[in-house]
């Protein structure tokens, strides 16, 4: 329908669209924006994922420590056994 066909059954019309068309293209537009939003800030976002890889790196750096502090104990430990004849 052209613009002059819509304004001859009184059907308004802006930037070529009609008014049910325009509503359309807004909340398709708004549905978008909070899909992007849920994607950058929500539960699976970019800040979460860098958190948890942040977290991994502390995790890793105790999981050494841990691993040498059970060293030097194992060594104190076998030590001991020596020592007392066990």
């Amino acid at each position: 329908m052209s613009t002059a066909e819509g304004r001859e059954r009184g059907r308004p019309e802006w930037f070529g669209f009609s008014l049910r068309s325009l509503v359309l293209i807004v909340i398709g537009i708004l549905l978008f924006g909070l899909y992007v939003g849920v994607l950058l800030f929500g539960e699976n976002s970019l800040e979460v994922l860098n958190g948890l890889y942040r977290e991994k790196a502390q995790l890793q750096a105790e999981k050494k420590h841990l691993q040498q502090e059970n060293q030097k104990l194992q060594k104190q430990y076998f030590e001991f056994l020596q020592i007392t004849g066990n």
